[in-house]
């Protein structure tokens, strides 16, 4: 599961992006300023940090290029429109920014472009391989044909291996954070990934959801 650190003066757009990500499968971590942001990265480090430009204190230019120096992919938000500020953000080394107010699903598809260019791009175990940037997937060297929303599945389980993920989460991460079907679906779509893996290493979590339990190695 994908941690992102998110920093916001605002208390409504902080919990408006701790909604949003919590139903999209993330794990969000939550500042109102770059201090207290400071004080979450002493306990690790996330995936992805989303930066408010303008703070009280210690503006989020300043906390970015510490962000951007330990290697953390930043994405501004920012009510700003001038493009020099903009342009400030992305020469100093942030992977993109997006203008206040914005739509949940723009976000979303920002953070989802950011997160597959900097996190592992393979993914092999046991003559398993799946590849995140080709979107492929391959038994023993011979390609397995999976839909789409089978392939998003694979890669959502796959990169949190491990962590139990509930199937509302799942619902959410995979089927769009407003989806209002039946959690039934998640249960059919693991069916045939079982079916066309040939392998258990996708557990049941009882009255839970699933869990991915290879221990497989993600490779740059």
């Amino acid at each position: 599961m994908a941690s992102v650190l998110f920093v916001d003066d605002e208390p409504a757009i902080r919990e408006m992006l701790k909604t949003v990500l919590k139903l999209s499968g993330y794990q969000p971590l939550e500042a109102a300023g770059a201090e207290e942001a400071r004080q979450l990265l002493a306990s690790g480090k996330p995936d992805l940090a989303l930066v408010d430009i303008m703070m009280p204190g210690e503006d989020g230019f300043s906390l970015a290029q510490d962000l951007i120096a330990a290697n953390i992919p930043v994405l501004f938000l920012t009510a700003k429109t001038a493009v020099a500020d903009r342009v400030r953000g992305l020469r100093m080394g942030a992977e993109d920014y997006i203008l206040k107010p914005f739509e949940p699903e723009e976000l979303l598809a920002r953070m989802e472009v950011i997160l597959r260019r900097t996190q592992p791009r393979v993914y092999a175990e046991n003559g398993f391989q799946i590849d995140y940037n080709a979107r492929t997937v391959s038994l023993d060297g011979v390609p397995v044909a999976l839909t789409i929303t089978e392939y998003d599945l694979l890669a959502l389980l796959t990169r949190n291996a491990g962590a139990a993920l509930s199937r509302d989460k799942i619902l959410s991460a995979v089927w769009g954070w407003d989806y209002m079907g039946e959690t039934r679906t998640v249960d059919v779509h693991v069916q045939h990934l079982r079916s066309k893996l040939g392998t258990d290493t996708i557990e049941t979590v009882y009255k839970y959801g699933y869990r991915w339990a290879g221990r497989g190695e993600d490779t740059p």
